[in-house]
């Protein structure tokens, strides 16, 4: 009975992050973000649970051996954590990566060292990695938008080696003899040990009039079971002689919470009124990425232009926009006022995202030997009614044109073209 608990004791943070996200459920009070603390933070102390109760059974450490893997699952794995996510994030901000796709790899090794060096020494790994990913998670590091669908498509692998894992040591012809069992053990969990320990421990936390019981209800009900509760089932079947009726009911259990409470997760918020329409769960977790409605300008002061010379604040810039970065050599400078601009200056203006535009069609047109067009400026060719050429590709230049350009032979024409090309 306590391996049980101690197996099935973590809520399963994938199966909680991936209905709240896929749902786009944003809740009131905070609760997503209580959840994403709860359902991360508890892996390593169900773990931890899971391998005192094995020592016990196994009879391997005694009292004093028990105690000291108390201790250092909680101080190795916790000081582990700290440790490598602040050397992990000292190196991330550092380091340059000649080939792109390293940072990726970087990372990785470093999630795999946080959770290997740790357990080596008798630590909780699940701890130090849990510690390290929330760290990371929440520091400016480079490429962060990249890492997020790398680690996305690491955690659909993961996903499906356990559930590979499961087909192989799972029975479906044994599971009917576990499925009475798991169902009494799942509705305990469900409808008393959870929202027992829920309204307990929140107890001494407020929440608006009339939220405190809503917010309960709701987390109570996300307790999910889900990979990791199979992950900690394979690991007691390891540990101890005891067969595979444990991972039988482990696995019942874990399907019961997923299609129950998972399915339902949406329409009980609803009913309770626990759906804020006004926020966008994304920013609760760790993985969002923080996008803003801009686009950016760049363009260099050529010589002779009219701005050569000029202060920032004597220049009039196009509406809407906004002079954010001014690259000099190799120096950067955030522009004031009396910033002069300079030959050779490469300015970045920010603008209004407008996302996709209606009417505006982009296609592309080679110029080869046989063109007409080659050899002519741009305001010598006739276009089609409404076309424009926004855009050479010349080799591997991107040339802005104006109507003095010359198209040459291999040039790639970028035309906003809503009604065709006409030949000159």
């Amino acid at each position: 009975g306590m391996l049980t608990g101690a197996v099935i004791g973590s809520t399963d943070a994938a199966s909680v992050f991936s209905i709240l996200r896929s749902r786009r459920l944003s809740l009131k009070y905070n609760t997503a973000s209580l959840l994403e603390l709860e359902s991360g933070s508890n892996d390593p102390f169900s773990y931890m649970l899971t391998a005192i109760v094995l020592s016990v059974i196994n009879d391997s450490a005694g009292a004093a051996g028990t105690a000291y893997m108390i201790f250092s699952q909680v101080v190795y794995g916790t000081a582990g954590g700290i440790v490598l996510s602040l050397l992990s994030v000292f190196l991330l901000k550092r380091a340059k990566f000649s080939t792109p796709g390293f940072d990726a790899v970087c990372v990785f090794a470093l999630a795999l060292l946080s959770y290997a060096a740790p357990a080596a020494i008798g630590g909780n790994g699940y701890l130090s990695a849990y510690i390290v990913g929330i760290v990371l998670g929440n520091s400016d590091i480079k490429n962060k938008k990249t890492l997020v669908p790398f680690f996305d498509g690491i955690t659909g692998l993961m996903q499906m080696l356990i559930f590979f894992l499961l087909g192989l040591l799972s029975f479906p012809s044994s599971l009917p003899d576990a499925a009475l069992p798991a169902l009494a053990v799942f509705l305990f969990i469900t409808f008393a040990a959870r929202p027992f320990a829920v309204f307990v421990l929140l107890a001494p936390f407020k929440a608006p009039e009339g939220g405190k019981i809503r917010r309960n209800i709701v987390i109570s009900w996300a307790g999910f079971r889900g990979a990791s509760s199979i992950v900690f089932a394979v690991m007691a079947m390891m540990g101890a002689d005891i067969g595979n009726g444990i991972f039988n009911m482990v696995l019942c259990i874990v399907l019961f919470s997923i299609l129950l409470q998972g399915w339902l997760l949406p329409a009980v918020s609803a009913k309770l009124g626990m759906i804020d329409e006004e926020e966008d769960v994304m920013k609760t977790f760790s993985d969002y990425t923080k996008e803003v409605p801009v686009d950016f300008i760049r363009f260099s002061i050529k010589e002779g232009h009219s701005w050569c010379g000029a202060s920032v604040k004597d220049i009039t810039l196009p509406p809407d926009t906004l002079l954010v970065l001014l690259k000099r050599g190799d120096e950067s400078i955030v522009p004031n006022g009396g910033t002069v601009l300079a030959e050779g200056d490469t300015l970045i203006l920010s603008a209004r995202s407008s996302g996709a535009v209606d009417g505006a069609v982009l296609s592309e047109k080679q110029i080869d030997k046989d063109s007409p067009e080659a050899g002519k400026r741009i305001d010598e060719v006739r276009m089609g009614k409404n076309e424009l050429i926004i855009l050479i590709m010349r080799g591997d230049s991107v040339i802005i044109p104006n109507g003095g350009t010359v198209l040459e032979e291999n040039d790639i024409l970028v035309i906003n073209s809503p009604g065709g090309w006409e030949e000159a």
